[in-house]
C-alpha cells in the first residue's frame, strides 16, 4: 500500500480537483443519536456531539437542522497524511479569493467543502495551478 505523495510542488501540480454532484451540509447530533443509520459522507465525534456531513436532501429527509450548504471538491492526488503545506497552500489560494474552505483529510485524498454558490469558482481557481 502506498502512503501518498509528500512533495508540495508535485501535489500542487497534480492535485486534479473534482467537483462532486449535490449539495452537502454539516449537521451536529446529540451523542446517542449518531447511531441512527444516516447516509453520511463523513463523521467526527467531538465532546459536544457528533458532526456528520451528508447530502442536503438526506438531511432534509431526516429533518436534521443545518445552516451551511456546501459544494464538495475532492483533490484526487493521493497526498500523504504527513505532507506539509498542501492544504495550507490550497486554503490560502481560496482565502485570497474570499472563499471559505472546510477540509477533511482521508487516507487517499483531501476533501474541500466550500460554500455551494462558490463551488465552480473554487474549482476554477484550483485548476489555475
Amino acid at each position: 500500500m502506498t502512503t501518498g505523495e509528500t512533495d508540495l510542488l508535485t501535489l500542487l501540480r497534480t492535485m486534479n480537483p473534482v467537483l462532486q454532484p449535490d449539495e452537502y451540509v454539516f449537521c451536529t447530533l446529540p451523542d446517542k443519536q449518531w447511531l441512527v443509520a444516516l447516509p453520511w459522507v463523513s463523521m467526527f465525534r467531538e465532546n459536544e456531539g457528533v458532526t456528520v456531513i451528508l447530502r442536503r436532501k438526506d438531511a432534509d429527509y431526516h429533518a436534521l437542522s443545518y445552516h451551511y450548504v456546501a459544494a464538495w471538491i475532492t483533490i484526487t492526488a493521493h497526498s500523504a497524511l504527513e505532507a506539509v503545506g498542501f492544504l495550507a497552500a490550497i486554503s490560502a489560494k481560496l482565502a485570497g479569493a474570499g472563499i471559505s474552505c472546510n477540509t477533511v483529510s482521508a487516507f487517499y485524498h483531501d476533501h474541500l467543502f466550500v460554500p455551494f454558490a462558490e463551488g465552480e469558482r473554487a474549482l476554477a481557481l484550483l485548476n489555475e495551478g
